[in-house]
């Protein structure tokens, strides 16, 4: 009986310890799974790069919240509770749970990929108390969709055609953004957009040039305004903080390196053509590399149009945001993404 109780529990201690030389798993859950940004980088990233990169150290499981069947706004509460292990969605989604977030993404205060960049690295150490803070996780990369632009089933011209239109805004700021033009706004998610448009529920949408196109929105549209009204929606990922310190040092190192290199990188340089790509596949202005080009109407923006909507940034949304957050997030983010911008946060 004795033998027998020891061989058991020999059994055991060579089973635990076989686990723990096992390789590490990830279970990855990557944003919306119709758009190229998955398709084309998280996908291929988590699926294939890094388990090779660390020769078989790192096995990864992969899916998307929307074939979940989870709403991207709970993404980083699920991620918090160690329900998966690494998680990405716009961080616009997620605002009601931490305001904070919301002053990486303002309407118009990025207006090109590459000044969208240097906000989202000069963000970064606001995302990470955040996440921490408010989500029990670490950063690993900040990217973007594409700049997120105005589709319109009615002609307008310019933005004074917002005026008392219904428009869907993917975020709580790009909404306030969009009343200050003197447009209504409607929280629809992204999926349910088209068929809102359709039935007439809403005249107009934001949303990133190529994911409108991607997702069938120049069926149920006849108009876009190439003006980045809703900022650039980026997506944050991040991995749940007891799985990251659980991991070893070498681990963490190949994890981020490889993210930096393989994923951060080729995203942001992507991005500074798939706006005009996604403009190209819209309009039939251009060559489109992803297949038929639609034909919907190019609406330009003047001079007028762009100062516009940089006042609405200063005079309405910045503020409000600024009050949503308390003294600590609003020196932070002056001192990092203010002095990018040339903007100050103060709470009215």
């Amino acid at each position: 009986m004795k033998t027998r109780f020891a061989l058991s529990a020999l059994g055991l201690a060579l089973a635990a310890a076989g686990s723990a030389n096992a390789a590490d798993t990830l279970n990855v859950v990557g944003s919306w799974s119709s758009l190229e940004l998955n398709r084309q980088f998280e996908k291929p990233f988590w699926s294939e790069t890094l388990p090779a990169a660390s020769s078989g150290e790192l096995s990864t499981q992969v899916t998307t919240f929307d074939q979940m069947g989870i709403p991207g706004s709970d993404v980083y509460r699920y991620l918090g509770d160690g329900v998966f292990d690494v998680g990405m969605t716009v961080a616009d989604y997620t605002v009601s749970d931490a305001p904070e977030l919301e002053g990486l993404d303002l309407p118009m205060m990025a207006p090109t990929a590459d000044e969208a960049q240097q906000v989202a690295e000069a963000f970064r150490p606001l995302a990470e108390s955040t996440m921490n803070k408010r989500f029990n996780s670490h950063v690993l990369a900040i990217v973007p969709y594409p700049a997120q632009v105005l589709f319109c089933n009615t002609p307008i011209e310019g933005l004074d055609g917002l005026k008392d239109k219904k428009v869907r805004a993917s975020g709580r700021s790009t909404g306030e953004f969009i009343e200050a033009l003197g447009a209504q706004s409607l929280n629809i998610a992204f999926n349910e957009v088209p068929g809102s448009l359709e039935r007439g529920v809403i005249d107009c949408a934001v949303t990133g040039s190529l994911s409108g196109y991607s997702a069938g929105w120049h069926e149920v549209s006849s108009h876009l305004m190439p003006l980045p009204l809703g900022g650039w929606d980026y997506v944050i990922t991040a991995i749940n903080q007891d799985k990251w310190q659980s991991l070893s040092a070498d681990s963490q190192t190949l994890i981020q390196q490889q993210v930096d290199s393989e994923f951060t990188a080729p995203v942001w340089e992507n991005a500074r053509g798939e706006t005009a790509r996604g403009v190209a596949c819209l309009t039939g202005e251009g060559d489109c590399p992803l297949g038929k080009s639609a034909d919907m109407t190019l609406v330009d923006f003047s001079d007028d149009d762009a100062k516009r909507a940089r006042a609405a940034l200063e005079d309405t949304v910045l503020p409000a945001w600024a009050a949503r957050v308390d003294a600590e997030t609003r020196t932070a983010w002056n001192e990092s993404v203010g002095k990018v911008v040339g903007l100050t946060a103060t709470a009215e």
